[in-house]
């Protein structure tokens, strides 16, 4: 092996001309067909970006969602937008403004069938799509109609369920559930949180991830993570329950994090996508650097199911950071193959 497999955790910042820069809900920039052909010029010059940088599996870049949950909210019918009620969502961590489930969840009609089709014909890499998990999607809306969160869940593992079918017919490889709530609410997690995951990968025979961190680089976050002591051991509680699951891969944060090395050890018998990169710092780590975590996280990860990722998504960041990151990214991967 010449170096470990590298992939991103999601998100990149969208280029100035398309939204509003390094703001976590960026306003678009333009109306229309304009703003549909500017979502499609930022989707492949980000393709570009990480082939040029080194990645091997790439993504969109989720450039034509406005957020992470809501890109996907925004198709479905039974949520009123118009009807949104202020509420604390991540255990009371954000305050937001948030959408209302009004009526019965249907999904009309496919929701990134473009991004997915437009990603596939322009590269001969491996193409990873990202998704909402349901525990988090139903932890970032009010609910008007179901009065049940967890068959509300299972309302949306249906539709998620729809649109990664359909994104694996698209010729998608991975299809990656994002799901931060489940280090918010573990038991929950272990409880109906997997199964609901369950749910939205049933039938799929491309390969099936799921991305847990500590948030975006975003203040909120930081000041939370303040909070959670000098050892962060939430994955403790979740990860023997991923173990025993049927997603393939499981994404977790390691760079500059006071997560256990060895909670890692947890995961035996899936691939571990290890944040190498930091998304809280804007400092661009260097290839020794992300060698050295690497090395660090081969302790606990065997090599032929490691691979190299960020420890979150970079949607807020500036441009030239993210793809200073990418590169150090690829490169520190390479360089793990290397002796010390």
């Amino acid at each position: 092996m010449d170096r470990f497999p590298t992939t991103i955790a999601g998100s990149l910042p969208k280029p100035s001309w398309l939204a509003e820069p390094q703001v976590l809900w960026p306003a678009w920039r333009q109306e229309g067909e304009e703003r549909e052909a500017a979502k499609r010029d930022a989707t492949l010059l980000w393709l570009k970006e990480q082939e040029s940088a080194g990645i091997d599996i790439v993504s969109d870049g989720e450039q034509s969602r406005q957020h992470f949950v809501h890109g996907f909210l925004e198709h479905v019918e039974g949520i009123d937008f118009a009807q949104k009620v202020r509420m604390g969502i991540r255990n009371n961590r954000y305050d937001a403004m948030v959408p209302t489930v009004t009526g019965p969840l249907r999904l009309p009609a496919r929701v990134h069938q473009a991004e997915a089709r437009l990603l596939r014909a322009h590269t001969g890499r491996r193409v990873k799509f990202t998704l909402p998990g349901p525990m988090t999607i139903i932890d970032t809306l009010a609910d008007g109609y179901y009065g049940d969160r967890v068959k509300m869940a299972f309302a949306f593992a249906d539709l998620l369920n729809q649109e990664a079918r359909g994104l694996e017919a698209d010729g998608v490889d991975v299809i990656q559930f994002d799901e931060p709530a489940f280090n918010v609410y573990m038991q929950e997690a272990c409880d109906w949180g997997i199964e609901a995951l369950h749910r939205a990968i049933e039938g799929l025979r491309c390969t099936t991830a799921v991305h847990i961190c500590y948030g975006y680089g975003i203040e909120a976050n930081i000041n939370w993570k303040k909070t959670l002591g000098e050892e962060w051991r939430q994955y403790e509680q979740v990860f023997p329950a991923l173990a025993r699951s049927r997603i393939d891969q499981v994404s977790l944060e390691c760079a500059n994090s006071h997560v256990p090395a060895e909670l890692m050890r947890l995961l035996e018998g899936k691939d571990v996508l290890v944040g190498v990169i930091d998304v809280a710092s804007t400092r661009v780590e260097t290839a020794e650097e992300v060698a050295a975590t690497i090395r660090g996280a081969l302790r606990h990860v065997a090599p032929e199911r490691f691979i190299a990722c960020t420890n979150c998504g970079m949607a807020p960041m500036e441009r030239g950071v993210a793809l200073g990151k990418l590169r150090a990214l690829a490169a520190g991967a390479r360089l793990a193959c290397t002796a010390p």
